[in-house]
């Protein structure tokens, strides 16, 4: 009889694979990242872009983030949709990351050069995502159906469109060092403080937590960035773990959001939003350096 209450017992959002998920994260992110600088993929060269200071930095931060990420999530029981938002979402962040043309930028650019008839790696990303969310969803439905009923198509393709939004939203805040790490961590505590979450849920926000402490200090310092390839594969397993939680209703009410977001994007400046409110600003600065190696301010 004790044996089976035992059984039936639900796990609790601390279980010990919440917790290898997160020591899996970071671990797996800090050793792909020295892997990766030691022998970066086509060069370093390849790899490097100018912050918004100016200032050099590497973009190798963001697939060692994407490994580490899928690797404790997959490690904590996640599944294949897991690896689907994270790797899927990153790959088409790498294609803008290498080839990218800055000529468009933003969903307005991308759409005005598709009516010009020129086909941007922004535009395919764009695509890709949705794909890419769209595939998520569908696993995680086809997962999660015997737990809470069938789901449905609609429920499934809004949350497609909220996984590949999440992905976007993230990116959008990777303009300052450690700024889009630190709305990820916030991000990612909900699902695990609160209530009983699914098993992907809890192990891909633990997986995130994790990786995103473990690549922190370096982009904190100027040093690195995660470029579209991690800032698309967090945001991408941050709308996985909330679609596995929420059934059609609270779908429509995160795409509500996550569009308004994006669409509010192409008007306003998230930058000055930030500088304009002193706590914000504060937030926003906590934990960088007040100027760089080289006397260049990093706020």
């Amino acid at each position: 009889m004790t044996a089976r209450r035992r059984a039936s017992t639900p796990s609790t959002p601390c279980s010990s694979r919440t917790l290898g998920a997160f020591c899996v994260g970071a671990v797996a992110s800090f050793a792909a990242a020295a892997i990766l600088k030691s022998h970066p993929p086509g060069g370093a060269e390849r790899w490097t872009r100018p912050n918004h200071a100016g200032r050099p930095v590497t973009l190798l931060e963001g697939p060692a983030y994407a490994v580490g990420v899928v690797a404790g999530a997959l490690s904590g029981g996640a599944g294949a949709s897991a690896a689907v938002a994270g790797l899927g979402a990153g790959a088409f962040g790498a294609l803008d990351d290498l080839v990218g043309d800055s000529s468009s930028k933003g969903l307005r650019g991308h759409l005005a050069a598709a009516r010009r008839g020129e086909v941007t790696t922004g535009a395919i990303k764009i695509v890709g995502l949705g794909v890419t969310g769209l595939a998520t969803a569908w696993t995680t439905d086809r997962r999660e159906r015997t737990r809470r009923g069938t789901t449905g198509p609609l429920a499934t393709l809004v949350g497609g469109a909220v996984i590949a939004g999440s992905a976007n939203i993230v990116n959008l805040l990777d303009l300052r060092p450690g700024r889009a790490l630190k709305v990820v961590l916030l991000l990612a505590v909900p699902f695990l403080a609160v209530g009983r979450g699914t098993q992907l849920s809890t192990a891909s926000a633990a997986a995130t937590m994790g990786a995103a402490l473990a690549v922190l200090p370096d982009d904190l310092a100027g040093r690195t960035m995660l470029g579209d390839t991690g800032a698309n594969s967090a945001g991408a397993l941050i709308g996985a773990a909330l679609v596995s939680r929420t059934d059609l209703r609270g779908r429509l009410l995160a795409l509500a959001a996550v569009t308004l977001l994006t669409l509010v994007s192409e008007k306003v400046s998230f930058t000055k939003v930030i500088e304009s409110s002193p706590g914000l600003r504060r937030l926003d600065a906590l934990g960088r350096p007040p100027r760089s190696s080289h006397g260049d301010p990093l706020t």
